[in-house]
């Protein structure tokens, strides 16, 4: 069976199917993404934090 060229048509379902997806990954992202990065970041601060502080002259 021969391929139509061009673009393929969304039905109505579909979209709606697609648009509910894009929602769900995007809460996702909120939820587990950005508190990961942010952790990192912290640790990354605290890293060069330690490494640079002047030495304690006893």
């Amino acid at each position: 069976m021969r391929q139509l060229k061009g673009k393929v048509k969304e039905t109505r379902k579909q979209k709606k199917e697609r648009k509910l997806d894009n929602l769900e990954n995007q809460a996702k992202i909120r939820t587990v993404v950005l508190p990961a990065v942010g952790v990192l970041a912290v640790f990354l601060v605290l890293f060069v934090y330690l490494k640079t502080r002047p030495a304690v002259l006893s």
